[in-house]
């Protein structure tokens, strides 16, 4: 099955649905690709959607945010910090994570947590680009 696999969404059934929907659509400013009355699903990246359910029109109801952590890997944690903090949106400080990553997190209205991650670089890595450094710096 997972071969032919081509998106992933993951559906938060909010109580506090249209806070929670302004909060990714304007806050956190992600692509809406689907919308209803009830149902917004947001574009992550081309293959990574996050949807957001009004649980009052569905059969499963939500859980207030408790035992949920939506990950999302950046590229640039400071530039993404900084975006969040500029918003409002009180971002926990940056830390260091024992699996090689720094990471924030912050919270939908819903109570969800949002972890916004960027890996550092291996060691090896970190060797390659301070090499490639110094040879062009003698340029």
């Amino acid at each position: 099955m997972l071969h032919k696999l081509t998106t992933a969404n993951i559906i938060l059934y909010c109580q506090k649905w249209e806070q929670t929907v302004h909060f990714y659509k304007v806050q956190l400013q992600l692509r809406v690709l689907f919308s209803t009355d009830w149902f917004v699903e947001f574009q992550l990246n081309s293959a990574s959607r996050v949807s957001i359910a009004d649980e009052r029109r569905c059969s499963i109801k939500g859980c207030g945010g408790s035992g949920v952590t939506l990950a999302l890997e950046v590229e640039d944690i400071k530039a993404v910090w900084q975006s969040m903090e500029n918003a409002g949106l009180k971002p926990t400080v940056i830390s260091m994570h024992p699996w090689g990553a720094r990471v924030f997190h912050l919270f939908d209205p819903e109570g969800h947590r949002i972890e916004i991650w960027q890996p550092i670089e291996s060691q090896k890595e970190q060797s390659k680009n301070k090499e490639k450094k110094l040879f062009y710096k003698d340029f």
